[in-house]
């Protein structure tokens, strides 16, 4: 199951484009074998699974992939099934679509299912997600928080994730719903961790050197906490605004890289030379 390009994770921040030139899923394709591509839809984070299911078969098949299995997962039983597992035998990438993230974890967190993942994803499986699909990556995760007012130290509800990305907290749909101030306060409860948020259409394509490459139409925020020199987090009065000094916020448009491990953003005139 190697893949050549050593691609690890191709995380959406949803609002992808499934209509005209499908930029993002026609990459994911691309990235997955193209024609030889076998592609697994894990439906559980809808309500509407069937429909759900049947819109991005029509839209991989159009893209001409070689097959689409989709995935209805509705229990931890069924995440535990060894069919499941045999159905999966020959797929280059796993697909999660968008809904609710804590379905995706309370259901499929700690199962067979989620194992084997893991263990593929070691072995050259790719791993892609869009909005809730995208949240759940990570090892910590954003469940809730107000969008519409200045960061509070209690607007924000995390869980744990399916950890497929260590180090990082990721948010999506990130600036059409105004989500910068969640993410600084997710940020601020876990300083050593890497927050991305990214917006609709757009995408992070991490490699297995843990570099992540921006492509869609908008952007990647990336905040590091790592040198916050203050924050009233942890204090009493959870419904004040939340103080946070010394963040460093960077903004990357497609075309750009950043380096997970050593936090370092490549720039692009550093690509092109």
């Amino acid at each position: 199951m190697k893949n050549e390009k050593g691609i690890r994770l191709i995380i959406i921040g949803g609002g992808e484009d499934k209509n005209t030139d499908k930029e993002i899923l026609s990459h994911l394709v691309n990235l997955s074998g193209d024609r030889s591509a076998n592609i697994a839809v894990v439906t559980t984070a809808t309500n509407y699974p069937l429909e759900v299911g049947e819109e991005y078969k029509k839209i991989f098949y159009d893209l001409d992939v070689n097959r689409v299995e989709i995935i209805h997962i509705v229990d931890r039983k069924d995440a535990n099934k060894k069919q499941l597992i045999n159905n999966l035998e020959d797929i280059n990438c796993i697909f999660f679509v968008g809904g609710d993230q804590l379905r995706i974890s309370s259901i499929l967190g700690g199962t067979e299912f989620h194992k084997y993942i893991h263990n593929q994803l070691r072995e050259g499986l790719i791993i892609a997600g869009t909005s809730a699909g995208a949240s759940m990556m990570s090892e910590v995760m954003v469940v809730e928080g107000d969008e519409d007012e200045a960061p509070k130290k209690s607007n924000i509800t995390m869980a744990p994730g399916m950890g497929f990305l260590e180090g990082v907290i990721i948010d999506q749909h990130f600036n059409q719903r105004g989500r910068i101030g969640r993410l600084l306060g997710a940020v601020a409860q876990n300083p050593s961790t890497l927050g991305l948020g990214i917006d609709e259409n757009t995408a992070i394509i991490v490699n297995h050197r843990n570099e992540i490459d921006v492509i869609g139409s908008g952007v990647l925020t990336i905040v590091d906490g790592k040198d916050i020199s203050y924050t009233n987090i942890s204090e009493q009065y959870p419904h004040e605004p939340l103080a946070i000094t010394d963040v460093k916020v960077h903004i990357l448009p497609m075309n750009y890289k950043y380096d997970l491990k050593n936090r370092k953003v490549i720039v692009k005139e550093e690509i092109t030379s």
